[in-house]
């Protein structure tokens, strides 16, 4: 059964919920963010601990790859195109100037290297050629973004190219722009590109290297994308994981290309220094074990569907209780990962999951035969085990 992640934050979980550190000149301050908007949001529960400014409309430059790289990557899991396929460059691709992975018209690259490209080096030239390799036209491609936009219930959020060159009518927010990153990191692939510190193309005649900093200095870093205009001044959305944790900091105007930074590593050291990623149950965990009855097998494993984790305060975990609740007959035949049961986690009176109890393997019912020859073991040995089980019957 496909894993399904379910992060929540209760709020009646400590009597007092998880504190949003809220927008406001003294936060910002506090925590070191000097930037028009930002937002740091835990990924899985897609919580917000922190925000400023988060719904502002604002140029977002090359942050705007997260949703072109989103396309690419749902194209990629879907089966629709593969990393292996070959993507020719266009005259139009070609064009486009700034920061480039300096394709030529009729050139192949593959998609990973596109990939590439864009993660890695914010080429406005590849996200042209994936745009067109992908929908046709740059054009079709940017209705699908914003189509994705709609979708993910963005709302401060349009799009008129697929790489933020400015553009009065191309804008989001740092809450959008979270929003999106979430989104993104689903496909984990992408942290093989997003990743990347230094790497080349082309067999080696091309050198790369990430725009991001943060990926060679913050410990976990692991994404996602910068972007710097005139208009748009210097942004980025950053990802970073430690331990179970995984976060999202958006930083949208900071004045300088260092600040952007700054303000990141102080919205991540803020976030893995007060919030931790509490796990009650992971998929696959075997939980019990139970009698079946008609079965070839006595008794059967039972492991948890899903997994389920909750945002806490660091210092306010509380107290949690599981209950595992088994269906009342568990009887031969059983499929792997039927459903027997259900684990129920609480805090106080309050449920806060109830997680899928599944059979680790399937039991199959007995036979006539073996059903006969039990019943003379019985007969004749009584509940004698060790000379029921043997052979000389």
């Amino acid at each position: 059964m496909k894993k399904i992640i379910c992060f929540l934050i209760c709020a009646c979980f400590m009597m007092q919920g998880l504190p949003v550190l809220a927008e406001g000149e003294n936060n910002s301050t506090e925590l070191g963010i000097n930037a028009r908007s930002a937002v740091l949001m835990e990924e899985s529960s897609g919580d917000i601990l922190y925000e400023s400014n988060p719904d502002d409309r604002v140029p977002i430059a090359s942050v705007t790859k997260v949703m072109t790289m989103l396309l690419i990557m749902e194209a990629v899991d879907s089966g629709k195109i593969t990393l292996d396929d070959m993507v020719n460059v266009s005259e139009n691709a070609m064009s486009y100037g700034g920061s480039t992975m300096f394709l030529e018209a009729g050139e192949q690259l593959s998609v990973n290297d596109m990939l590439k490209g864009i993660a890695v080096a914010s080429a406005n030239d590849g996200c042209v050629a994936m745009a067109e390799y992908l929908a046709g036209s740059e054009s079709a491609f940017v209705e699908q973004m914003n189509a994705k936009a709609k979708e993910l219930s963005m709302e401060n959020t349009h799009f008129v190219n697929t790489n933020g060159l400015d553009d009065d009518e191309h804008y989001s927010s740092a809450r959008d722009v979270a929003i999106m990153s979430r989104e993104l990191i689903k496909h984990k692939t992408i942290f093989n590109y997003s990743s990347i510190w230094m790497d080349t193309l082309r067999g080696g005649k091309f050198q790369l290297a990430n725009t991001n900093k943060l990926i060679r200095f913050y410990e976990g870093a692991n994404g996602l994308k910068t972007g710097s205009t005139s208009k748009a001044l210097c942004c980025l959305s950053a990802t970073a994981k430690r331990d179970d944790m995984q976060l999202i900091a958006v930083v949208l105007g900071a004045p300088t290309s260092a600040e952007r930074f700054s303000s990141a590593k102080s919205l991540l050291d803020y976030g893995f220094a007060n919030y931790s990623v509490n796990t009650q149950v992971t998929a696959g965990d075997e939980v019990d074990t139970v009698k079946v009855e008609k079965g070839i097998e006595d008794e059967v494993r039972v492991v948890a569907a899903d997994t389920f984790s909750m945002l806490v305060k660091k210092g306010s975990e509380g107290d949690v209780t599981k209950e595992v609740i088994m269906d009342e007959l568990i009887s031969a035949p059983l499929e792997a990962g039927q459903k027997i049961g259900v684990m129920r986690i609480s805090s106080g009176d309050e449920t806060l999951a109830e997680i899928d109890l599944n059979t680790a393997n399937a039991v199959e019912k007995k036979g006539i035969g073996l059903i006969v020859k039990e019943f003379f073991r019985t007969l004749f040995y009584g509940n004698n085990k060790a000379v029921a089980n043997s052979d000389s019957i």
